[in-house]
């Protein structure tokens, strides 16, 4: 098969997107080993039409959102008191397009200076395309095999991005262990992100996110573990085992309806 060929012409980009997942992705195993990240070939053909999707592809204008209005379905007593309120309170928006035990299809739309913290993506390959605005986006990978400091319950990461990413640009892609699979954005401008996560987060399956702090490696020793070459490239990173709430909202998906033609 030719990566990126339908059997017949797709309604519209999202469409031929849905269409191109549903060919990739296979339905995850029911073992508990991780399934293998897809051929490169296919996952340049989705990114490549990725590259081509537009806010008017998927319903959107780029000045959609900038409304902070409304409640966000996380919103705790946490949120409330917390200092960060300021940052995590402003209203992320995401607009389900589709779902299945696969892959999922969505869209996140942050406003102005919205904070989407540190997280991970365990045994997922995600590809994420900046529809319009600007965003700051730091990542890391793990350091393999795990690298612990003396007496502290973090964990040694690499560097991968640290970069102001500013729309049109090219689609991401992280993987299960590499590409930047932990990451944290920050809106810089109002801007949205269509991700694709093959499989999605399922509780069911293992695959739950995990939220986490990141700390400069001088921060702590790493006991018997060689100095590293260049500081500035790597970090402490410890998990959040406290919740996580952020201001998030279910938005309603005015894009092209999809239509599952390859069942």
């Amino acid at each position: 098969m030719a990566w990126g060929v339908p059997t017949r012409p797709p309604s519209s980009r999202v469409q031929a997107l849905y269409e191109l997942c549903r060919r990739t992705f296979p339905s995850p195993s029911s073992s508990a080993a991780p399934s293998s990240p897809p051929p490169a070939s296919a996952v340049r053909a989705i990114s490549s039409l990725m590259d081509t999707i537009s806010p008017a592809d998927v319903g959107l204008r780029d000045d959609n959102l900038e409304d902070g209005s409304g409640h966000g379905f996380f919103e705790s007593s946490f949120m409330k008191g917390s200092a960060r309120t300021a940052r995590w309170a402003q209203p992320i928006t995401y607009l389900h397009v589709y779902e299945c035990d696969a892959f999922s299809i969505g869209i996140f739309c942050l406003p102005t200076s919205a904070v989407i913290p540190l997280h991970d993506h365990p045994g997922m390959t995600v590809l994420s395309k900046m529809i319009y605005g600007s965003m700051h986006v730091k990542s890391y990978d793990w350091i393999e095999p795990t690298v612990l400091a003396s007496n502290q319950p973090v964990r040694l990461a690499k560097l991968h991005t640290d970069d102001v990413l500013t729309a049109p640009c090219p689609t991401t892609v992280l993987y299960p262990q590499s590409g930047g699979n932990l990451h944290s954005f920050t809106s810089v401008a109002s801007c949205a992100v269509l991700d694709v996560l093959a499989p999605p987060y399922s509780e069911d399956a293992g695959r739950i996110c995990t939220y986490y702090h990141d700390y400069p490696f001088s921060s702590f020793s790493a006991g018997r573990t060689k100095t590293v070459d260049s500081p500035d490239n790597y970090a402490w990173v410890e998990a959040i085992n406290s919740p996580v709430n952020i201001y998030m909202r279910p938005g309603m998906y005015t894009g092209p309806t999809i239509q599952d033609r390859l069942s």
